[in-house]
């Protein structure tokens, strides 16, 4: 741990966060408290961190809390004491082990923190670092709890035939209602309600969009595709919302809506707690049909429905690079966009899917691209191999008594809870004058008391060697390394990892 200058022994700094929680949370809550909490312990404010409107669930989009670990990571601190609110002002992290690691970064460096309001001090002491540990579950806990009562309360305004959020869409307009379900007026691209009270539902547009609408929908079931149908919008310079041109998705996005037959549905996909967004199954949508005025009939629509059915019957590998043969024949190339925008052809996804990636189905038909790919599947594999080289040297060090706890996210090792270490995969890459040269981007790693990069050989199919790097060598966030390095880098460098196993065992002091 860093030890701070007895100057800064009286000088803190303040972090400060509010989302959209209620008055209790609003900035000058906590400023107001952080500063009581700093005049009865002889502290003075020196430096501000804060983070408004943020969410507490994740670091992404934190810029306040971001800057002050970068700070605390690159030493430039000129405080001795953090005084944050209470420890959902810190963060409401899924991962209370989160909100304990950025506590531990700020530790490292010589600062403490100090929750203002909790009912406990931050001193260390079991009963602290237990009352800690709860209040960081119960933070998250509140967010999760919060979240069921949100979607709960979104689906019933859904089955009430409500609208939740989102752009109406190419022929249809959204239409304010007060509290008792009376219409107040269209509502214009950006415009929200502004009451608690009032609800928002869908309308049918302009008769001129309505009739493009039904065009669409006629045009596709007589045998166009979507790319044909766009391009004829475009060249009628028929603009759908956002101005925008149309292309295969607007189009395919018209056809497929179940709100243009009235039908309101919710739940299509899922982000919930903002921890990765997912498709959900079809069965646990939420659907109120009837909920607007129909701008399609129904047998139009399920028609359209149907020729998507038969078009996305099973197709068979030959049939794939058959289509994508004549696709290449056609255009003299073949990319992902390209293959996106065919109608004729499965998407990119399920090509890579289908043959192990694009490079693959490229080579399959003939067609070799003029920028070399190859670093695609090598980064692909590296990749791959990073969390198992964390396994492999976790279980070395297990098997030899060391306590690890593993950051997979990060790839961090926490040592017997004391020493960090970073664990780094670089890649070889051949200059055009024949020689190698190994890039590490350091980024999180600068936190940590030790990096360990591992080399790939020639072909990246193999590690080479290892560095063992401290982090006081590091004097910026990224390195390149060379066949040669001379001494200075030179002398972290190990052909195995022997050595770093050797350096995580305890030594009894005096020991012979």
């Amino acid at each position: 741990m860093t030890t701070l200058s007895a100057a800064n022994q009286h000088r803190a700094a303040e972090y400060v966060r509010m989302s959209t929680d209620h008055q209790q949370y609003s900035t000058e809550n906590q400023h107001s408290a952080i500063a009581e909490y700093a005049l009865r312990h002889g502290l003075t404010i020196v430096r501000s961190y804060a983070d408004e409107g943020k969410s507490g669930l994740r670091l992404k989009g934190r810029a306040g809390l971001k800057r002050l670990l970068e700070d605390a990571s690159k030493k430039h601190i000129d405080f001795s004491v953090l005084l944050v609110y209470d420890i959902s002002r810190w963060g409401r992290f899924q991962d209370a082990d989160e909100s304990a690691y950025y506590e531990f970064i700020l530790k490292q460096a010589g600062v403490s923190v100090a929750y203002c309001v909790e009912p406990f001090s931050n001193d260390g002491t079991p009963i602290s670092t237990i009352m800690k540990s709860v209040k960081r579950a119960m933070a998250g806990e509140y967010s999760r709890e919060l979240s069921s009562k949100v979607f709960q309360g979104q689906c019933r305004l859904i089955q009430l035939g409500f609208r939740q959020g989102g752009p109406a869409g190419f022929g249809l307009r959204r239409m304010l209602l007060d509290e008792h379900g009376l219409p107040k007026g269209l509502l214009n691209r950006g415009e929200r309600k502004s009451l608690q009270m009032e609800r928002v539902i869908l309308v049918p547009g302009p008769v001129e969009e309505r009739k493009v609408v039904r065009e669409i929908y006629d045009e596709f079931i007589s045998g166009r595709t979507e790319n044909e149908i766009a391009r004829a919008l475009n060249e009628r310079r028929i603009r759908p919302q956002l101005d925008r041109a149309w292309t295969k998705n607007t189009v395919r996005q018209v056809l497929t809506n179940e709100k243009y037959v009235g039908c309101n549905v919710f739940n299509r996909s899922s982000f919930k707690l903002r921890q990765r967004r997912v498709r959900n199954p079809e069965e646990i949508w939420i659907r109120r049909p009837g909920s607007f005025e129909a701008i399609v009939p129904q047998e139009l629509f399920d028609t359209a429905k149907e020729v998507f059915a038969q078009r996305s019957r099973r197709t068979s590998d030959e049939e794939i690079l058959q289509s994508l043969r004549r696709l290449y024949e056609e255009h003299g190339a073949l990319s992902g966009v390209i293959i996106d925008e065919c109608s004729s052809v499965p998407s990119r996804r399920v090509v890579s899917s289908r043959f192990g990636g694009l490079i693959r189905a490229y080579q399959l038909v003939g067609f070799t691209p003029s920028r070399d790919y190859t670093y695609v599947a090598i980064n692909a594999y590296l990749r791959q191999l990073l969390p198992h080289t964390i396994v492999s040297v976790t279980e070395q060090l297990t098997a030899l008594g060391v306590a690890v706890d593993v950051d997979r996210d990060h790839g961090i090792l926490c040592l017997n809870g004391e020493v960090l270490v970073s664990v780094i995969i670089s890649r070889c890459q051949s200059t055009p004058t024949g020689h190698h040269r190994w890039k590490l981007r350091f980024g999180t790693s600068l936190a940590t008391d030790l990096i360990l990069a591992v080399r790939m050989c020639e072909d990246n199919k193999g590690i080479m060697d290892y560095y063992i790097i401290p982090h006081d060598e590091i004097l910026r966030d990224r390195l390149s390394l060379a066949d040669d390095n001379g001494l200075a880098l030179d002398a972290f460098r190990f052909d195995a990892l022997d050595h770093f196993l050797d350096m995580t065992l305890r030594a009894r002091i005096g020991a012979a």
